[in-house]
């Protein structure tokens, strides 16, 4: 059951981590009316922190998870 949290977080954290580099091409940062009726919106600062804070958190997480995994599965000698 672990195993399968495990890869279904990693199939999310992909996603966020997808959707917050593709987000600043989306949207023109110039003309509000683009992100005014996105999550987090009216503001730039309000989508962008909505759509690329959560895949900044996601990249976060899961490298820390790898980092802690190689560590236990390979320790120093």
């Amino acid at each position: 059951m672990r195993k399968i949290a495990t890869v279904a977080g990693f199939v999310l954290g992909f996603y966020l981590v997808g959707r917050a580099l593709v987000e600043p091409f989306v949207i023109d940062m110039t003309d509000p009316s683009t992100y005014r009726h996105d999550w987090g919106g009216p503001s730039l600062f309000g989508v962008l922190a909505v759509h690329c804070g959560l895949g900044l958190i996601a990249a976060a997480v899961m490298t820390r998870i790898l980092i802690r995994r190689r560590v236990r599965t390979h320790p120093a000698r």
